[in-house]
C-alpha cells in the first residue's frame, strides 16, 4: 500500500489550483505553462513518456534511474520515483553571452560550476481513471534556487483516444545576489525550450512506436 501521506492522484486539484493562481505576480520567480494534446491513447503516451530518456535528440539528459516503484493494491495506482542526471549548461550559456559577462562576478557564478544537475521525479499513475500526475524538483543548487514542475497526463475531453498534457514549471533564484534576475531570465528560456524539445521527442517516439496519430 502507498503511504497515506501521499496523494493518490493530485491532477484535478492541481489544475484547479493553477486556475485560481492566475497570472504570475512579480517577485515570485519565473513560471512557464505548457499545454499539449497528443493524438494517441493515454496508455501509449504514458509508455512513451516513461522511456523518453536518454534520447539522442536531447544529449543534456545523461541518465534516468528508477529508485522506487510500488503499487497500491486497493486502487491500482502505481507510484514511481526517478532520478535524472543532466549536464549543467548554465556556465556555458553565460560564457557565450559576453554582454552579461561585463556585469558578472565570476566568484558568484562559480557556485553554478558543477558538472551535472540532478532532478527528482515522482509520479502517480492511475490506469483505471487513465491519468497520471507528476511532480519534479531539482536536487542541485537548493541553497540558491528552487525549481519545480507539476504535470498531468489525462484522457482528453475532446476525444477519449487522445491525451492531454498540462505542465507548470517554476524557478525562483534567491541566493545569487544581483545575478538573481539574470539567471531567472535564462531559466525561463531554458524551461520553455526544454518543454518544446520534450514535446517533439514524445511525438517522434509515438510516431515511431505507434504509427500515425489518430485524427478522429
Amino acid at each position: 500500500m502507498l503511504a497515506s501521506s501521499r496523494p493518490s492522484f493530485r491532477g484535478p486539484a492541481l489544475l484547479e489550483a493553477w486556475r485560481a493562481q492566475g497570472p504570475r505576480r512579480a517577485g515570485m520567480g519565473v513560471t512557464v505553462d505548457v499545454h499539449q494534446v497528443y493524438k494517441y491513447p493515454f496508455e501509449q503516451v504514458v509508455a512513451s513518456f516513461l522511456r523518453k530518456y536518454p534520447n539522442p535528440m536531447d544529449k543534456n539528459v545523461i541518465a534516468v534511474k528508477t529508485v522506487e516503484e510500488k503499487r497500491d493494491v486497493s486502487t491500482g495506482i502505481i507510484y514511481r520515483k526517478r532520478i535524472a542526471v543532466c549536464q549543467n549548461v548554465v556556465p556555458e550559456i553565460l560564457r557565450k553571452n559576453l554582454h552579461i559577462l561585463v556585469v558578472l562576478c565570476w566568484k558568484k557564478v562559480s557556485i553554478l560550476k558543477v558538472p551535472n544537475i540532478q532532478l527528482e521525479e515522482e509520479s502517480w499513475l492511475n490506469p483505471q481513471e487513465r491519468n497520471m500526475a507528476i511532480q519534479s524538483h531539482c536536487l542541485t543548487w537548493t541553497q540558491y534556487a528552487s525549481m519545480k514542475e507539476e504535470s498531468v497526463f489525462r484522457e482528453s475531453v475532446e476525444n477519449p483516444n487522445w491525451t492531454e498534457f498540462i505542465q507548470r514549471g517554476r524557478i525562483s533564484i534567491t541566493g545569487a545576489g544581483f545575478l538573481n534576475y539574470i539567471l531567472e531570465t535564462f531559466a525561463s528560456t531554458f524551461l520553455r525550450q526544454g518543454a518544446q524539445k520534450g514535446i517533439r521527442i514524445m511525438e517522434m517516439l509515438l510516431k515511431e512506436q505507434c504509427g500515425a496519430p489518430l485524427v478522429e
